[in-house]
Order: C-alpha cells, then sequence, then structure tokens
C-alpha cells in the first residue's frame, strides 16, 4: 500500500485566497479553479467583471495539470511551434493551469483564466505558491 497527499478543504481555501490576492494586487478579473489528483472540481470562482468564457476554461486548464503532471504552458507551446496534433489531446493547450505537486505527486491543479496566459500563469503560481510546495 501506498500512502498520498490529498487536498484538503482548508488547503483548497488558502490556494484560493492566494490566488485572487494576487489578481487583486493587479487589477485582473479572473476566473480560478482548483481540482484534485482525478481533476475532479474541488473550487470554481469567477470575480466581478471576469469573462463568462473563463468560467468554463480555468476547470478545463486545471484538468490539464492533473492529466498530463504538466503545466498547461507546455502544450500551448507545442502548438506554437507548430505541433498542431496537441490539439487534438484531451487538454486545453492554454497557458494558466499549474499543477500541486507533492513529494514528486501531482496531487492537483489550480487553473486560471481571464486575462492574458502569462497573467493567467502568475496567479495560479502564486496560488500554488501558497502551499509552500517547490
Amino acid at each position: 500500500m501506498k500512502t498520498i497527499h490529498m487536498l484538503t478543504l482548508d488547503d483548497v481555501k488558502r490556494i484560493a485566497a492566494a490566488a485572487e490576492a494576487e489578481a487583486v494586487a493587479n487589477q485582473w478579473a479572473v476566473s480560478i479553479a482548483i481540482c484534485d489528483a482525478g481533476g475532479h472540481a474541488l473550487w470554481l470562482q469567477r470575480m466581478d467583471g471576469a469573462p463568462l468564457m473563463s468560467a468554463a476554461v480555468a476547470p478545463e486548464k486545471a484538468r490539464t495539470c492533473v492529466l498530463t503532471g504538466k503545466p498547461s504552458k507546455v502544450f500551448e507551446d507545442m502548438v506554437n511551434q507548430g505541433r498542431t496534433a496537441a490539439l487534438s489531446m484531451p487538454v486545453v493547450p492554454l497557458e494558466g493551469g499549474e499543477p500541486i505537486v507533492v513529494d514528486g505527486v501531482v496531487v492537483g491543479a489550480v487553473g486560471v483564466s481571464g486575462v492574458t496566459a502569462g497573467e493567467d500563469a502568475q496567479v495560479a503560481c502564486a496560488g500554488v505558491a501558497a502551499l509552500g510546495q517547490p
């Protein structure tokens, strides 16, 4: 048997608060999604003024990370470099999703949508950093 780490509701609230604080500090209206290691939703918030579509995109960015164990930017870069076959994969090739890794295992992910790709990723990284994981 293997012991695995799991996100708790307290963890999720801390991640969401840190991500929201980063967005607010930069005056960015975004949607923030957090999922568990199975890609199941644990949190979704759409800040006032965030694009409607961002509430659909953010969870998919998070899900992309748990399916692959990689930031969603990896797939955006693949497409931008001409590897269009990545568009047929069951992932969202848009930057802004970051995996949450504990002891080398993906335990969940944060997906953010609503501003530029790099800004979405900045907000997601702030959320992940709130757990104090490398």
